[in-house]
């Protein structure tokens, strides 16, 4: 069992930076691929940002450049840099990743709690 707590969020001020973390803990083999999704009230979950083993990364069209995903393997930790931003990044962010389970020989994706990004004026 992995459980993954999200921290870092908070409300800012357009165009004003935040920086989230997500800490993995439990029986944790490895993870391969560590995101960032984000939901407003209502709408779908959407990917914001995801990170693979190996490094490569994928954003949502409306964060590149702005935004920055990072992880820290030894520590098990996952980041989201987010900077420039505007209400519309307004959403609870949440932390996903896929643990690779011996016993499944399989990933299983995990999903924290999320935390709540308010960008206002």
């Amino acid at each position: 069992q992995v459980q993954l707590v999200e921290s870092g969020g908070g409300s800012v001020q357009p165009g004003g930076s935040l920086r989230l973390s997500c800490a993995a803990s439990g029986r944790i083999n490895y993870f391969s691929t560590m995101g960032w999704y984000r939901q407003v009230s209502g709408k779908e979950r959407d990917m914001v940002a995801v990170i693979t083993l190996e490094g490569n990364t994928k954003y949502a069209d409306s964060v590149k450049g702005r935004f920055t995903i990072s992880r820290d393997n030894a520590k098990n930790m996952v980041y989201l840099e987010m900077n420039s931003l505007k209400p519309e990044d307004t959403a609870v962010y949440y932390c996903k990743v896929d643990h690779y389970s011996g016993i499944d020989l399989a990933y299983i994706p995990y999903w924290g709690k999320g935390t709540l990004v308010t960008v206002s004026s």
